[in-house]
């Protein structure tokens, strides 16, 4: 909210970070997330998107405030984003957790992996993208679309797109809230409408749109722009099988809704107070209902309905008070996490899974 950016303060302990959001308002956009969240004025009226954790968005409490996690990230390494994931990216913030309203249908759509992104696009300082879509709500009948009916080849996709004919090769699956998918690089999707999202993925903004439904950008007219050849490079021509993946309890409260080496996303039902065990990474907490408190050795922040917050590395013990519904991210050790699970009961066809190679 108009905060200018200060000098790092190396000498400022890191706590739990607040940051202001991002409001995106493409085309597709709907109406439900400035009431649902209880957003001030003044905002649009069409919101698609609201990006609440990113590396852009800057603290708005405390010391630090003024400060973008990339800043932050740059300044403070591995206290702020720990080992794991400065091995992986270095010194960036690597994740965006948003939330996705979605009125109108999204453009098919694809994404390249970190690969292609360091090769092809390394001018834009992005990583490749893959995400993962938890379903808050869902409109009767709502589906998405997901990997390929069965495997063709680059020159049959191509040919269905300049045809108008690829909607005809793609996969639709129904969803309902509570379903779990996950979008690995290289998968074609697309969100289609009457969703309301809790979207986690790489920082990336790297989205090669591969049809539009012949949809006009509002302000210029013309048809939006396709990036059909690099889409071919990194599309994979087959059928996506991570979708609805099984939840996996981990604790009264506490399940895991998909792993990756990008992240973790767990699904936490708090009634009380609950420990936020040491996962090695910086995480992420996002308040889906109620509210609660986070607590840690030097202090404790409210939390409500909407606020997302960082938790730095640094702080290794902190826990929870209240009742609430949140979503938790963090860059996960897979192996260790594994063998939580196996210790917990869980088969080996539902670790594979929910927790899949990709």
């Amino acid at each position: 909210m108009g905060l200018r950016p200060k000098a790092p303060l190396m000498n400022t302990t890191l706590y739990p970070l607040l940051t202001t959001p991002q409001i995106v308002s493409p085309i597709w956009g709907g109406t439900r997330l400035a009431p649902w969240l209880d957003l001030p004025p003044p905002h649009p009226d069409q919101i698609g998107e609201i990006w609440l954790i990113y590396d852009q968005n800057r603290v708005t409490n405390g010391p630090l405030a003024g400060q973008s996690l990339a800043e932050l990230a740059r300044s403070y390494g591995t206290t702020l984003v720990g080992e794991r994931s400065f091995a992986r990216y270095g010194a960036d913030f690597p994740l965006l957790a948003k939330f996705i309203d979605s009125a109108a249908r999204l453009s098919i759509q694809v994404h390249p992996d970190d690969a292609y992104a360091h090769r092809h696009e390394a001018a834009s300082g992005f990583h490749g993208k893959t995400e993962a879509w938890y379903i808050l709500d869902a409109a009767p009948g709502a589906d998405i679309t997901y990997g390929m009916r069965q495997t063709c080849d680059r020159e049959t996709f191509a040919s269905a797109v300049h045809t108008g004919t690829l909607e005809d090769l793609l996969e639709r699956v129904p969803v309902t809230p509570g379903d779990m998918i996950l979008v690995p690089a290289g998968t074609i999707h697309a969100i289609n409408a009457g969703l309301l999202i809790f979207e986690i993925q790489e920082r990336s903004d790297l989205t090669y749109r591969v049809y539009d439904y012949n949809r006009r950008d509002a302000k210029t007219g013309q048809l939006r722009e396709l990036h059909l050849d690099k889409a071919l490079d990194v599309c994979t021509f087959g059928p996506a099988r991570h979708a609805k993946l099984p939840h996996l309890n981990l604790a009264p409260g506490r399940d895991l809704l998909v792993a990756c080496p990008y992240f973790a996303l767990e699904r936490w039902q708090l009634a009380g107070h609950a420990n936020l065990e040491y996962q090695g990474s910086f995480e992420i907490l996002t308040m889906i209902e109620g509210a609660c408190s986070l607590i840690w050795a030097h202090g404790e922040l409210p939390l409500r309905h909407g606020d997302a917050v960082v938790i730095p590395d640094s702080l290794k013990h902190c826990s929870l008070v209240g009742n609430a519904t949140l979503m938790r991210v963090y860059v996960p050790d897979l192996t260790s996490l594994m063998a939580t699970l196996r210790r917990a009961g869980h088969s080996e066809a539902h670790l594979s899974t929910t927790i899949p190679t990709l």
